[in-house]
């Protein structure tokens, strides 16, 4: 017996990530249901589940993100709960509550919190009611009048960025460094916006110049108890794209930290908050200032189980089936330093796609050394998904183990038959900046500038 409110899961995910989910599953005995598209029909997840499912094409709006065909499966299934996993229907607040209305368990935050957090506007207002700086700018509906939104970015001080108030994945967002430029600025988002999120609406914040991109991850039960599970430097980023992360956030104060920890878990409170979820803030000179919050299980999770040894996953189902946290916050465990690297099908210059059939597959090994992956020799990389192939994490007693250990897995990782960007993960892993830690946002924008590529 789980002792949980379920005792199937369906799996409404693909690669790596459903893979994680399944062997989160298992270990609590946990029977699987895995969705798949044709694409995906031989894929790892799908020949070790309990039950497979294809609901559609190889076209992820026809498959992945077909929620008609997904609620099927789970009433053919006998599922009795849902994973979103992430991307896709993760942070999808219909498809959440679509699921509840089944008379399903959703594995992650009640809909009207991933709605609330969806809205960047609505975000900014919920985290400052409880506490959490945010970034300068207003949290209220920009003015139509010209004149109006001239004096309100000329209060928050050039540069500002507009952004998408539902946007997310680098899209939906323009940095204006002169008030002439603030109109069309302005315009142009707001039709990216209407036309990537089905909702026109943008926001101004202040730009910050050089600042760095640090996370906070939290769990929450169903009985008001949150706890903060440490932090993660996502800063190395192309298009606003993450490339590496490592936990903890080098270089910040320990205290600064924690009063931020606390207040990311009192926000999670007031909210109504359950599951995992990740607040991000960009730091810059020592001050916090948060951007968003990810309402799903994050690519990068994998640093914090690290650095904790608490599986996060398994944490994120059990609380969806109504158990409560397994720490106080005195009791989570800290310790070392972790590296991640997404490892993508993906020319190491160009960044084209590169997909193809992997005819060489060989993985790092030895201590604090892990490979998340779908992929081994003969797999086909579909040219339909996400380039990400595969996660190489390490572990080490401080940083520099860590580091150490990462650029010896960089090295004895091989993957031939089809291009990666091993070759950049290993210049990245050998250059002094990052070695040194801290660097900010556009660090690896100007490094691969100066390196001539994209």
């Amino acid at each position: 017996m789980t002792g949980l409110g379920f005792k199937t899961v369906l799996i409404a995910n693909r690669g790596e990530i459903a893979l994680r989910v399944q062997r989160a599953c298992r270990t609590l005995g946990l029977r699987t249901v895995v969705v798949h598209s044709e694409a995906d029909a031989d894929a790892l997840a799908v020949r070790q589940a309990d039950m497979a499912l294809c609901i559609g094409p190889a076209n992820a709006a026809a498959s992945y993100l077909n929620q008609e065909a997904i609620l099927l499966a789970a009433e053919l299934s006998g599922a009795e709960a849902v994973h979103p996993g992430y991307g896709f229907l993760s942070e999808n607040a219909a498809f959440a509550a679509r699921v509840e209305a089944a008379g399903l368990v959703f594995i992650g935050p009640p809909a009207a919190a991933i709605r609330m957090m969806g809205d960047k506007v609505a975000a900014k207002q919920a985290m400052r009611a409880a506490g959490v700086p945010c970034v300068p700018g207003p949290d209220t509906a920009l003015p139509e009048d010209p004149a109006a939104l001239q004096a309100l970015a000329a209060a928050i001080g050039y540069p500002v960025i507009v952004k998408a108030a539902g946007g997310g994945g680098g899209r939906g967002m323009r940095v204006v460094r002169a008030a002439a430029e603030l109109l069309e600025a302005l315009a142009v988002t707001r039709e990216e916006a209407r036309r990537a999120f089905g909702n026109p609406e943008v926001y101004l914040e202040k730009f910050l110049t050089a600042p760095r991109h640090v996370e906070i991850q939290v769990l929450a039960d169903h009985y008001g108890q949150a706890v903060w599970l440490g932090s993660r430097d996502c800063s190395l980023q192309r298009r606003h794209q993450k490339i590496l992360e490592e936990a903890p956030a080098p270089g910040i104060d320990p205290q600064l930290l924690a009063e931020i920890g606390a207040a990311c878990t009192a926000a999670c409170r007031a909210i109504g908050y359950r599951g995992l979820g990740t607040f991000e803030f960009l730091v810059e000179d020592g001050a916090f200032y948060f951007i968003e919050m990810n309402t799903r299980v994050q690519v990068e999770h994998c640093v914090t189980e690290m650095t904790t040894g608490i599986d996060l996953v398994q944490q994120q189902i059990r609380v969806a089936g109504g158990a409560r946290l397994a720490w106080t916050q005195a009791e989570v465990p800290g310790f070392g330093h972790a590296f991640e690297c997404r490892i993508n099908a993906e020319n190491p210059k160009t960044f084209a796609p590169s997909p193809g059939v992997i005819t060489q597959w060989d993985l790092p090994g030895g201590p604090g050394v892990r490979v998340d992956s779908h992929a081994r020799a003969g797999f086909v990389v579909a040219p339909h998904y996400d380039s990400m192939i595969a996660k190489l994490i390490v572990h080490g007693d401080s940083r520099a183990e860590a580091l150490a250990r990462l650029r010896i897995a960089l090295d004895e990782m091989q993957v031939s038959g089809i291009e990666t960007n091993l070759p950049l993960h290993r210049q990245l892993a050998a250059d002094a900046g990052f070695a040194a830690g801290g660097v900010d946002i556009h660090y690896l924008e100007r490094w691969l500038q100066q390196d001539g590529r994209a």
